[in-house]
């Protein structure tokens, strides 16, 4: 029987969290402002049949379909009502609710004010999104499961005035980097516990 690890749905894909996704995914590109879903399974190949009955129920575009070692993953794009209708044939194939996902768990979320230039250098090094600079606040967050990533990132920034800096989605555990002024970078960091909890 497959785990449901996450089943997430983004109202509005934000501009920073969208052009992220363009910079790896290999399925279509999404658009500014539309909906998606985010689905995480347990065994990974399991995310192959529950794509072809998301993809056959309504006009959606697929995003990401990533099958890894444990975890398979599902990205879905498109308008609100054609998501919606694309996730709730993806539950009535599980014969789950969407309340049957794993809750996120925060392992480790911190603010580190006023960065330094060398460290900031090595930030940026293994980045995909914008820099940071020195002397910005830098919020970093890891959580399970990995795909929450998305949810922090694309919350955090409609709250506040961050530049997205990473977020990794996929693994054993998902990571965050958001940078800019400290009271911004704070703004995001109370969003983000305010919807995923405090670390464990």
């Amino acid at each position: 029987m497959a785990e449901l690890r996450s089943f997430i749905f983004l109202d509005q894909l934000q501009p920073q969290t969208m052009c992220y996704l363009g910079t790896w995914i290999r399925g279509r590109l999404p658009r500014l402002n539309v909906a998606a879903q985010v689905i995480e399974i347990a065994p990974g190949l399991d995310i192959e049949p529950l794509t072809d009955v998301a993809l056959k129920e309504a006009d959606v575009q697929a995003g990401i379909l990533v099958v890894e070692r444990q975890f398979g993953y599902l990205l879905l794009h498109g308008g609100t009502a054609a998501v919606q209708a694309a996730s709730s044939a993806v539950l009535a194939a599980l014969g789950v609710d969407a309340t049957s996902a794993t809750a996120p768990q925060v392992l480790a979320s911190r603010i580190i004010t006023s960065v330094d230039a060398q460290h900031a250098f090595l930030v940026n090094r293994n980045k995909l999104g914008s820099m940071v600079l020195p002397g910005e606040s830098l919020f970093v967050l890891e959580l399970q499961p990995a795909s929450y990533a998305i949810l922090a990132t694309n919350e955090a920034e409609k709250a506040a005035q961050i530049k997205l800096v990473d977020y990794r989605m996929i693994g054993a555990t998902g990571r965050v980097y958001l940078s800019g002024r400290e009271d911004d970078v704070r703004q995001a960091s109370e969003v983000v516990t305010a919807l995923l909890g405090e670390p464990a």
